[in-house]
């Protein structure tokens, strides 16, 4: 579970953890939002095994918006118990504008973790293999 976590908070490949999984890591230059690399860097992992792969990332989408309101629809109610319907809604409304970029993302990273797993001596041959370059380098 924390080398899922490891791979979506940091937005890296699923399979080694080294390579970068977006074209851009931050979510929020549009021009280039949610645009994902062809393959892994490090270990050449396709990320996209079939054509429409991430379609699937609209119900985990669903899922963190449905939290997110949640969350927001909560903590209203303890803080402030006497609110407005109008609050919530500005609120709800201000916070995907504002996260959306992060969602859309973490949508796609969570749905390539929920079928791409960490191969831990993958990592460790990639890792090794890195150091015997350097070796034979220096």
């Amino acid at each position: 579970m924390k080398d899922h976590l490891y791979s979506i908070f940091n937005f890296k490949c699923p399979r080694c953890h080294q390579g970068e999984f977006f074209e851009d890591r931050n979510p929020y230059h549009l021009k280039h939002a949610g645009d994902i690399k062809e393959k892994c860097s490090h270990c050449d992992l396709k990320y996209s095994p079939e054509l429409g792969f991430y379609y699937g990332g609209m119900f985990v989408s669903y899922g963190l918006g449905v939290a997110l309101f949640i969350a927001i629809t909560v903590a209203l109610y303890i803080f402030y118990p006497e609110f407005h319907p109008i609050l919530l809604i500005s609120l709800l409304f201000a916070s995907l504008i504002v996260l959306g970029p992060y969602i859309y993302a973490l949508s796609k990273i969570i749905w390539a973790n929920i079928f791409f797993s960490y191969d831990e001596d993958y990592a460790q041959l990639e890792k090794k293999s890195k150091n015997d370059t350097k070796q034979t380098k220096g």
